[in-house]
């Protein structure tokens, strides 16, 4: 009788044993999951982590070798080699304006900012034939030389200075062209650039012509960092002998409305490419970059009505059949 009814409790604990045993798997299948899923986002940002650095790493690898820093005689001797195939590139290189004395050329050099060569070439015949000396020019109403020089454009500033430096000339030169730098930066609307087209061209001066063409090569080529016209012109100065200055003004002037353009510039058709650290900046593929060349080496003619005779190209039109 004192045994029977010990049975029942044994059945509860074997019931309780049995339930904790069947929830126990339970219990541990949720904390696998919950460990699981505090682990996938762990995972994650490793793997992001891993992708970021990759992308980062990924265009140093890509990236070329840089440049090994030029020393001043290495770039000297590149650029007197530049100036020596420029040379042979434009053997028939010639200042672009059409002049015949020392007056037309000083005119035609102030009429030729903010325009082309061509623009002005095209528009001096009628003025020559109006005002062919200082004393004429300085004589002429106002208004009558601001409509022969309108085709230059900023026809009102240009006749004023015109006005002004053939009034100088005729009342402080006896109507001559002087043939000092000087004397020339005194005359109204001329500057240096004006003075040593016309110092190198007219009377023979050595002179570095830095107009925007020049000024854009001389960086890329690596002769100056400098901006403003005149430290550029200190600056080249100092890297090539006196007598080549003029000649090479013009060949830098030609090789930079030609092929070494602002915008887009022929590197794929430019002979002294391996010589210049700016290539690469414009078109290198060949064939893209022969259609980019202007004037002659483009078959177009040039800016001249009247080129020398060695000039290979077309000589440009008038006005009137442009």
């Amino acid at each position: 009788m004192n045994e029977t009814p010990a049975k029942p409790a044994a059945k509860k604990t074997t019931a309780k044993q049995t339930a904790t045993k069947r929830a126990a798997p339970t219990t541990t299948t949720a904390a696998k999951k919950t460990t699981t899923a505090k682990r996938a986002p762990a995972a994650q940002k490793a793997a992001t982590k891993r992708a970021a650095a990759t992308k980062t790493a990924a265009p140093a690898q890509k990236a070329a070798p840089a440049r090994k820093p030029e020393s001043r005689v290495a770039m000297v001797r590149r650029a007197r080699r530049i100036n020596r195939e420029l040379a042979e590139l434009y053997p028939y290189a010639h200042p672009e304006l059409d002049f015949t004395n020392p007056f037309e050329l000083l005119v035609a050099t102030v009429l030729s900012a903010q325009t082309t060569d061509l623009r002005v070439n095209q528009t001096t015949p009628r003025l020559f034939a109006a005002c062919p000396t200082p004393e004429d020019m300085a004589a002429i109403p106002p208004e009558q030389l601001e409509e022969l020089i309108r085709p230059t454009g900023f026809f009102r500033a240009k006749a004023k200075s015109l006005i002004g430096l053939s009034t100088a000339l005729r009342d402080r030169f006896g109507g001559e062209v002087p043939g000092r730098l000087e004397d020339l930066v005194t005359l109204p609307g001329v500057g240096r650039k004006t003075a040593n087209v016309v110092l190198g061209n007219a009377f023979g001066v050595p002179g570095i012509t830095v107009d925007t063409h020049f000024g854009r090569l001389a960086r890329r080529f690596g002769w100056t960092t400098a901006q403003d016209a005149e430290k550029v012109e200190a600056d080249v100065a100092e890297i090539f002998p006196k007598s080549d200055w003029t000649m090479l003004s013009h060949r830098v002037v030609f090789h930079g409305r030609r092929v070494c353009h602002s915008r887009k510039p022929a590197c794929g058709a430019c002979p002294i490419a391996p010589l210049c650290p700016a290539y690469g900046e414009g078109e290198t593929d060949p064939e893209k970059a022969k259609k980019l060349l202007k004037y002659e080496l483009g078959g177009q003619p040039g800016q001249r009505l009247k080129p020398p005779a060695d000039y290979p190209g077309r000589p440009a039109a008038p006005l009137a059949a442009s």
